[in-house]
Order: C-alpha cells, then sequence, then structure tokens
C-alpha cells in the first residue's frame, strides 16, 4: 500500500512539475544568453525585482491560496466546492488589481526603497504587472490541483513556459530590451494562458462571493501568512543584504549561482504542486502516518543525490553557462544553497501535518525564527565573508525551521519518520560532496562519485531488509535479459 501511494505521489509530481521542468532548465541553459546581453547589475535589479514580487504575492494572497485546498476538500457536493471556487477567484482578482495600481502610482518610491535607480522605474512597472498575471495564473491552475488534473495543469505550464521563452528572448536578444525585456518576457506567457483559462473557465466563474466561507477560509489561511513571510525573508531577504552590503554586481553574481541551485528548487516546487491534495486526500490518520513517513524519508533520499550531483558539478556547469566568466564565480554558493534546498524539502513533507489537524496557529512562530535566525546570519556573515555567508545563513535558517517544525508537529499528530535513516542520507550525501571538493575532482570524476551515491549507502546501512530483497529481485530480473 505504501509503496503505491508513494508511486502515485512520484506520478503526479512528475507530471505537475513538466512545465517547471522544462522552464527550469530552459532557464538555466538561457543563462549563456542572459548573461552575455546583461550586466551583473542588470542581472541583480532582475533579481531584487523579481523577490520584491514574490513578498507582495503572500501579502496580497492572505493566505487564501493554503486555504483553498484544504476547503475544497472539506465537502464533496459540487456546489459547495463550486461555491470554494468563486469566493477564492474573485478575492484573488481584486487583491492583485490592487497590486498592480499600487505597483504602477508608486513605482518611483518602490524603486527608492529597494536601493535601485532612477532608470529602474520602468522594470517596477513590468513588476508589477507580473505580480497581477503570477497571481491570477497561479489561482487559475489551483483548481487544475484541487481536480487531481495533473495532465491539465501540465498542458496549461508547458504553453506559459513556451509563450515565456519565445517572448523573452526575443526580447532579450533581438529587441535588446535588456532586464525589461527579460522581465516582460516573463509575464508574456502566462497573461496569454491566463487569458485562455478564462475563456475555458468561464461557466464556473460566476460572480459569486460567499462571506460566511471567506472569513473561514481566512481564519485558517491568515495564521498561515506570517509563516509565508517568514519563508519569503528566509528564501529571498539575501539579496537585498548583499545589495546593501556589496551592491548589484554581487547579486548578480550570487542570483547566478541560485539559477544552477535552483535545479533543486525545481523538484521541490514540482513536490509541493502535487502534496497537498494527494496528502489530505488520504482519510485514514494510520495509513496517512506511515505514509507521511515513507515520503520524508525517500524524498530527501532523492533530493540528497540529486545536491551532490549539482554540488560536485558546479564549476563544470558554471563554465558552461556563463556569459561573462565574471560570472563564474557564482559556482561555489552552489553546494550550500543546494543543501539547504535539501532541508527545505523536508520541511515541506513535515509541515502537511499541521495543515491536515487545521492547528496552523503556531506555524508563524516556528517559521518566524527562521526567518529571525536568517536575517541575524545575513548581518553577521556577509560583511566578514561576502555572499557566501547569504548562503550559509539559508541552510541555517532553513535547518531551525526544519527541526522546529518536526518537534512541533510531531506533538500534534505523531509520525514515525525513519530519523537514522534521514540522518545517513544527509550524512553520507554531505561527506560525499566535502570529500570531492577537498579534492578538487573533475567534472566526469564528480559524476562518477554521485552516480556511487546509492552504492554507498548500502555501507551505512540505509536500505531496510525489504528494500534489498526488491533490489536484489530487479538485479536478477536484468540479468535474465
Amino acid at each position: 500500500m505504501i509503496r503505491k501511494q508513494i508511486g502515485r505521489l512520484a506520478q503526479q509530481s512528475l507530471v505537475y512539475g513538466i512545465g517547471g521542468i522544462i522552464s527550469r532548465f530552459a532557464a538555466i541553459f538561457l543563462l549563456k544568453v542572459y548573461t552575455h546581453f546583461l550586466t551583473r547589475a542588470d542581472y541583480g535589479a532582475v533579481a531584487v525585482l523579481l523577490a520584491a514580487e514574490a513578498v507582495m504575492v503572500i501579502l496580497l494572497r492572505a493566505g487564501i491560496q493554503n486555504a483553498f485546498f484544504r476547503f475544497y476538500y472539506l465537502t464533496s457536493d459540487p456546489i459547495k466546492r463550486r461555491t470554494v471556487v468563486r469566493t477564492s477567484f474573485w478575492f484573488t482578482m481584486i487583491a492583485a488589481t490592487v497590486g498592480l495600481v499600487l505597483g504602477l502610482v508608486f513605482a518611483p518610491e518602490i524603486a527608492t526603497a529597494l536601493g535601485l535607480e532612477a532608470g529602474d522605474i520602468n522594470l517596477v512597472r513590468a513588476a508589477s504587472v507580473f505580480l497581477w498575471a503570477d497571481m491570477n495564473y497561479q489561482q487559475q491552475t489551483a483548481f487544475f490541483r484541487a481536480e487531481q488534473r495533473s495532465i491539465s495543469y501540465a498542458i496549461a505550464s508547458v504553453s506559459n513556459v513556451a509563450i515565456t521563452i519565445c517572448s523573452t528572448v526575443l526580447l532579450v536578444i533581438v529587441f535588446r530590451q535588456g532586464p525589461l525585456g527579460l522581465i516582460v518576457g516573463n509575464f508574456t506567457g502566462t497573461l496569454c494562458v491566463y487569458a485562455a483559462l478564462l475563456v475555458y473557465r468561464l461557466r464556473l466563474l460566476g460572480f459569486e462571493f460567499d462571506l460566511r466561507l471567506y472569513r473561514a477560509m481566512e481564519h485558517f489561511g491568515l495564521p498561515l501568512l506570517p509563516s509565508a513571510l517568514a519563508l519569503w525573508a528566509t528564501k529571498f531577504s539575501d539579496r537585498f543584504f548583499i545589495l546593501h552590503y556589496l551592491g548589484k554586481d554581487a547579486v548578480g553574481v550570487y542570483s547566478f549561482g541560485v539559477m544552477i541551485a535552483s535545479a533543486l528548487v525545481l523538484a521541490i516546487t514540482a513536490f509541493q504542486l502535487a502534496w497537498p491534495a494527494f496528502a489530505y486526500s488520504i482519510e485514514d490518520d494510520e495509513e496517512a502516518r506511515h505514509t507521511y513517513a515513507y515520503v520524508l524519508t525517500y524524498f530527501l533520499f532523492f533530493m540528497t543525490w540529486a545536491a551532490v550531483a549539482i554540488s560536485l558539478l558546479a564549476p563544470f556547469l558554471a563554465h558552461l553557462l556563463a556569459g561573462k566568466p565574471v560570472f563564474r564565480p557564482g559556482a561555489r554558493f552552489v553546494p550550500v544553497l543546494a543543501f539547504g534546498s535539501v532541508i527545505f524539502a523536508g520541511y515541506s513533507v513535515v509541515v502537511i501535518s499541521i495543515g491536515r489537524i487545521r492547528k496552523t496557529g503556531a506555524n508563524w512562530t516556528i517559521t518566524g525564527v527562521g526567518a529571525l535566525v536568517d536575517v541575524a546570519l545575513n548581518i553577521l556573515l556577509i560583511p566578514r565573508f561576502g555572499a557566501i555567508g547569504a548562503a550559509y545563513a539559508l541552510l541555517g535558517a532553513y535547518a531551525v525551521m526544519f527541526v522546529g517544525m518536526s518537534w512541533h508537529a510531531q506533538r500534534l499528530f505523531p509520525v514515525p519518520y525513519q530519523w537514522r535513516r534521514i540522518v545517513t542520507v544527509l550524512g553520507v550525501g554531505a561527506g560525499l560532496v566535502l570529500a570531492g571538493k577537498a579534492l578538487s575532482v573533475s567534472a566526469p570524476l564528480g559524476l562518477a562519485i554521485a552516480a556511487a551515491y546509492p552504492v554507498v549507502l548500502f555501507f551505512f546501512a540505509f536500505y531496510l531488509a525489504s528494500e534489498r530483497a526488491q533490489m536484489a529481485k530487479l538485479v536478477r530480473r536484468l540479468l535474465r535479459t
């Protein structure tokens, strides 16, 4: 049963992540183009604005999207579910429009507040349009996720990616619009697909706003708002600290390293798209507990394996993807950022227990402590050690949140997590990366070390007897063929 449940989750995550996979890999391989046509300062300005856009999305959504999934699954009545959809849709539309108007009107003041230059005001306006498109697009595609229509979600995502890539390349390379072209290109695909989804959902999206339902949803979602803000501060505030202490050029190089490490973020994003609907759809609590336990172990196993590979290949990838040599030092941030993503992957699994029992009030405390740790470490480390201090601050903050949320969730909804196996996965992965970096291994040797990671785990008694039996059966089957 557990194997089937995890297989279903993996399948849904893969389908949900198709658009993200194409988008992320396209973005990574287009880095050579972007870093050729953009300066480090241009790239840094875009990174700061996208970080600001992310926090505005969190503020304006006010927890409504998290509440949407929980309330959608509280009933099987199609009429009540339609009311949940419509109430969420109209709230999101109004909130996004407010954000758009404020961004357009106060663009000069926003640019100044972010530490940008007068020439970046149009970038702020473009980011405001991106905010509006992004919020509404995410709400539309959330309907597919709630219905567990992963294929429809993937079609929308791939269409968005295709239009975005074409428009961005056209604006940046052909029309030489620089950072403005990068932002406008990014929201063009989102706007186009959103318009198509509006037409597709026209009958479903009649005007209906249930005030009582909205209040109940916000009662669930608002306590998650401080937590979401704290997560944003942990994930994105490093760009602002680097900008303050080191300047836009340093932000550009750091963001280049973030983009290389973002292959792992892609896996987390795909998982997060599938995980809430999957986790809440398991009705029996005992079945849910055992499923959650194995999901944490296996997800961290695959995430750590990927982190080992990308960490050891970082210098090669930086040389391959940098359009200008000045961006290549970004490779040194990749291993720390990659393992930070692994720890956050663990957090994204254990936090679901809190949502399952609808006791989200303390989430903000744990993520808030993590954010404070991140801010404190950024202030302490960046002036002394440079931008690498921001990467270590992120790793430390995620570790605090993972440990804190695990402890809190276990008190409310105990799950038999396999802690010895989890420590083994992380320890062996970190050890291989440290050894590889100490020996300055080449790209082929780094790839070989990464490939050997599952084998090395045998020597640390990671695999259960049932898993070893399954692997032996698979090997015998392969030998017969």
